[in-house]
């Protein structure tokens, strides 16, 4: 018999305790200013959105949206490129995310043409993926030679969608597995730094008094009392995140966003043996 401590074994859950509500498409005003209250509130999608609102809108041609979930960035993409979004065909079994304007597909290999694609972007998606040596070589096979690869993942982010989330990426990871699947002129970027996540760890608790996920009715009243009640605390809190994201970021940070670009062939020799 092996050798046990006396806590559950984390292997044994196949659910979240709390999970934030799911990604809306945005397609109406109402949407808009929904989107905009969560990106204040919720930091990891604010800091993300900061990053792709200056990134996205410089690529032009097919914009391929890998794991895109509601297609939460979709409206950042250039009027002149071409969006196109993708997704496992069991997005909704595990993440609850079903859209009609994504294709879904089975297996691993994406529905896409070999060196079509200008841009593949992927929006805290590789954590979930169980072999990104895989899903990393169907970018590199999926973009045009000079095309970019914009991937986010998170760093100080909780377990979600249990069990499927399975990795944390360091700035020396991200490098490591990009470079062996074929990348070149890779970059790193940190989303905020260690104030953003003690804010960012401090509003989930009050927002989950906002939004407790109970099953009985009465016994909701009061952690929702007492979160209306910490209302002002959580905007202070966010709003102070939200200024943390204008830093350089540090070691501690929310998250990552990488660039990486498919590496044009290189001309073949006018001297042989050279």
């Amino acid at each position: 018999m092996p050798v046990v401590l006396d806590r559950p074994n984390q292997l044994d859950r196949r659910r979240e305790n709390w999970r934030p509500p799911l990604f809306r498409p945005i397609r109406s005003r109402r949407d808009r200013l929904y989107a905009a209250a969560r990106r204040l509130l919720d930091l990891q999608a604010g800091s993300i959105w900061r990053d792709l609102s200056c990134l996205l809108p410089q690529f032009r041609g097919l914009v391929l949206d890998v794991g895109c979930g509601a297609q939460p960035y979709r409206s950042l993409v250039h009027p002149g490129a071409t969006y196109r979004g993708i997704d496992r065909e069991d997005a909704e079994v595990h993440f609850g995310y079903s859209m009609p304007e994504t294709t879904y597909f089975p297996g691993d290999r994406w529905p896409v043409s070999d060196a079509s694609a200008d841009l593949v972007l992927s929006t805290e998606t590789l954590e979930h993926v169980p072999d990104p040596s895989v899903f990393l070589d169907e970018a590199f096979r999926c973009l045009k030679p000079g095309g970019q690869l914009l991937v986010t993942v998170p760093f100080a982010a909780r377990w979600h969608f249990i069990p499927q989330d399975y990795w944390r990426f360091t700035p020396s990871g991200l490098s490591r597995v990009l470079t062996r699947a074929g990348f070149s002129e890779v970059a790193v970027y940190a989303r905020g730094n260690a104030l953003t996540v003690a804010c960012y760890k401090t509003s989930a608790l009050l927002i989950r008094l906002l939004i407790p996920q109970i099953e009985t009715p009465w016994k909701q009243i009061l952690p929702q009392a007492l979160g209306v009640l910490s209302l002002p605390v959580l905007i202070l809190i966010a709003l102070a995140g939200n200024l943390s994201l204008t830093s350089n970021g540090g070691d501690d940070c929310l998250g990552y966003t990488a660039i990486a670009v498919r590496p044009a062939p290189r001309a073949p020799s006018r001297y042989p043996g050279q």
